[in-house]
């Protein structure tokens, strides 16, 4: 147990060393990354779609995809007429520092005001894994329940921005947002909290304003 323990904190290390050398080339470039993550069928590259339409016009952006297998959410935003570069982690359950800069690079993209990173859906290791983002925003979906908090406590302590989506769900739900809140805001007291709709549009115009604000004071910064 100690040798895996051991192993597993040189790697996280070695991560957060390539990590903290990504951000410092974005910060060179103005570049504000933002980082999504989410379980499985939260709705996460529907929001992105969304997200990237809400943007359009005002800043570039471009997407780093992780997924097991597929294109096919990398299609779904080169459809968009947005730069996207698809990693297959062949079964890694999460993006880390190395993946992120090999995609960079591999990927031919251009350099834009926000670059969004699509994490592989999982709950756990993406929490634990560095990406070298800016900013990361965690998407929680209505039907998963409001007792994830308490579940996948780190995921909601590292993250910056929480994405309740599929707020239509509400009603259908016994999801209790005040409770979700509570326990959220006790493990994370500067989290930011917007309520969404992906597919509806509902919410993610003062999603996107925030992501505005930040690449803007990124960007001068």
């Amino acid at each position: 147990m100690t040798k895996v323990v051991t192993v597993k904190r040189r790697a996280l290390a070695a991560n957060e060393e390539r990590a903290e050398r990504l951000r410092a080339r974005f910060a060179a470039s103005g570049t504000l990354v933002a980082n999504l993550i989410s379980s499985p069928g939260s709705g996460k590259t529907t929001l992105l779609e969304a997200t990237v339409r809400a943007l359009e016009g005002e800043l570039t952006t471009a997407v780093i995809e992780g997924d097991v297998a597929t294109e096919n959410d990398a299609d779904r935003i080169r459809a968009l007429g947005v730069p996207a570069h698809q990693i297959l982690t062949g079964g890694a359950c999460h993006l880390d520092a190395r993946l992120v800069e090999t995609g960079i690079e591999d990927g031919g993209l251009p350099e834009v005001d926000i670059l969004f990173i699509e994490n592989v859906g999982n709950l756990v290791c993406p929490a634990e894994f560095d990406t070298g983002a800016i900013k990361s925003a965690m998407i929680l979906s209505v039907p998963e329940g409001d007792d994830k908090p308490l579940k996948y406590p780190l995921m909601f302590t590292v993250c910056d921005v929480l994405l309740v989506n599929k707020i239509d769900y509400l009603e259908l739900s016994d999801f209790d947002m005040e409770a979700m809140r509570e326990r959220v805001l006790r493990l994370n007291p500067d989290i930011r909290i917007f309520e969404i709709c992906a597919k509806t549009g509902e919410g993610v115009d003062e999603w996107a304003a925030w992501l505005s604000r930040e690449a803007t004071s990124f960007i001068r910064g």
